[in-house]
């Protein structure tokens, strides 16, 4: 009896699992993915260049000439913002093409260093990203993830500057791996503290993130400073064995660790969707009750799937010191863990929904810089876009009515039985 009660409560669960593209045409399930992410980042750009134009002191003198003048002048600093936030992120077409007839190796690795610099900015984006989404489809909602980067870069900068002698092929991945560990137990904590009492795993990431910040903040002025800082809360510079190579010389900052990131979510893409123990996850996030009835053990499930998040948190700040700073330092971080949240909605849990997220992200803010110089607009005004993008996300009923975008019908509904966004 036992028995007949397990198979028949896998049944259901691998039934509320299912991916929502089986059974139905391919070509319209990709556009349901896709249409509501695609049309808020539109969106959230059409509302940034509107925020662009009613910022701007030029666009009123225009208008007080005329309305025509203030329209022309409006359009043309919108254009001038996003072309300075286009050739900042990209690169200049034109520089590249000139850079692709001479021929030249280092003048078409300087034409294209913009999209090359913004796949740098996207690599610790990805990780982070992948945290939150794993956390979410194992029904968890990690909010610790910049916490858990900042224990994971200091785990893999002191095994980065601290352990000599060895070759880099040991020595890289070692302190790569230390910078995982370090997260994952730093996931651990809240993990096993909601599987075994039950405590909300959102006021204890919350909670555990300042004690990261405060525990980092004491290692980097104490044990971990470096010598003749003058009190500078800075770490040694890691061995160059334990650097993650890059591709080009200096400015170029192309790293390994972009193609590392990638390899990451193709290993989580796999353990989710093509293992037992994916499904097994996958079930615990959407429905513990059915997952108790099918014989899932869902304590041991909580744990490891928080603290596989927290160790992908940790590879972000290993990535980053080890492939980009080379040392650690307080402002280590520009917010990673924080907008890895939204980068997890906008990819819809998935990781190459997070991966393109990523780099979209990424992007943005390596091309900000350029925009703020070249047109005098804010840099803030990115993070308004990317708020833009995140509302319209959360709320696609927006989205549906702006673009007048037909319902799902109840056989074309994704199930979410979790609170904290479990999705399948």
């Amino acid at each position: 009896m036992t028995d007949t009660k397990n198979d028949l409560g896998k049944t259901i669960i691998r039934d509320l699992n299912k991916e929502p593209s089986e059974g139905k045409p391919h070509k319209h399930g990709l556009w349901s993915s896709v249409s509501i992410p695609v049309l808020a980042i539109l969106t959230g750009l059409i509302l940034g260049g509107v925020l662009i134009a009613v910022t701007t002191p030029t666009v009123y003198q225009a208008f007080s000439l005329s309305f025509g003048n203030g329209i022309a002048t409006a359009f043309g600093e919108i254009g001038k913002a996003y072309q300075a936030l286009f050739e900042g992120s990209i690169g200049n077409p034109v520089r590249i093409v000139e850079a692709l007839r001479a021929g030249e190796a280092r003048e078409i690795r300087m034409a294209v260093n913009p999209f090359l610099e913004s796949l740098v900015q996207s690599t610790p984006y990805i990780f982070a990203g992948l945290a939150v989404a794993l956390g979410f489809r194992a029904g968890l909602f990690n909010i610790g993830v910049e916490g858990q980067l900042f224990i994971g870069a200091a785990c893999a900068t002191f095994v980065g500057y601290a352990i000599k002698g060895l070759p880099p092929y040991i020595h890289m991945p070692l302190a790569f791996l230390a910078g995982a560990l370090g997260g994952a137990f730093w996931g651990f904590i809240p993990g096993w503290l909601k599987a075994e009492t039950g405590a909300h795993e959102v006021i204890n990431t919350i909670m555990l993130n300042w004690i990261a910040f405060r525990l980092t903040e004491w290692l980097l002025t104490g044990p971990m400073t470096r010598p003749n800082a003058g009190g500078m809360p800075i770490s040694p510079l890691i061995e160059k064995s334990a650097e993650i190579p890059q591709f080009f010389e200096t400015p170029i900052r192309f790293h390994l660790g972009f193609f590392i990131a990638l390899a990451i979510a193709w290993l989580i893409w796999f353990l989710l969707f093509k293992t037992t123990w994916g499904l097994d996850l996958r079930t615990v996030g959407t429905n513990p009750r059915a997952a108790k009835y099918a014989g899932l053990s869902t304590v041991r499930t909580i744990i490891i799937g928080m603290s596989l998040s927290g160790a992908l948190a940790g590879m972000a700040g290993a990535v980053q010191v080890l492939a980009v700073n080379r040392s650690m330092a307080i402002g280590l971080s520009s917010g990673y863990g924080f907008d890895s949240i939204a980068l997890a909605l906008i990819g819809g849990n998935h990781p190459l929904g997070v991966v393109l997220a990523s780099i979209l992200f990424g992007t943005l803010r390596n091309g900000a810089t350029r925009m703020m110089v070249t047109s005098q607009i804010p840099i803030d005004i990115v993070d308004v876009i990317q708020a833009f993008i995140l509302m319209f996300v959360a709320a696609p009923a927006i989205i549906r009515s702006l673009y007048r975008l037909k319902k799902k019908g109840p056989e074309e509904s994704t199930v979410f039985l979790s609170g904290w966004g479990g999705k399948s």
